[in-house]
């Protein structure tokens, strides 16, 4: 999720992968996938770094999980070092 603006200055947050398009109008306006369009007040450019800081967090947090050698349980090592997963948990995620 990425945090932004309305134009009234109320925050949201929004599931970036809901994005179909981002346009400068001259206001920025997202289209969303259902058709539903948000105006906020950060650039175009502001939006598409934010999803992609936030993909990149994902991304790297999907990196830092490694498998035992004995495959009983998936840990990760960074930012959720101490937590631990069983194989039925790791399935669901």
């Amino acid at each position: 999720m990425i945090q932004l603006t309305r134009l009234n200055n109320a925050s949201l947050a929004l599931n970036s992968d809901l994005i179909k398009y981002v346009e400068q109008a001259p206001d920025t306006v997202i289209t969303l996938l259902s058709g539903e369009k948000l105006v906020v007040r950060e650039t175009t450019d502001q939006v598409i770094e934010r999803v992609l800081e936030f993909r990149r967090a994902i991304m790297g947090t999907l990196t830092n999980f490694r498998r035992p050698a004995n495959g009983d349980e998936v840990t990760a090592s960074q930012p959720f070092s101490d937590a631990s997963l069983s194989k039925a948990e790791a399935g669901r995620g």
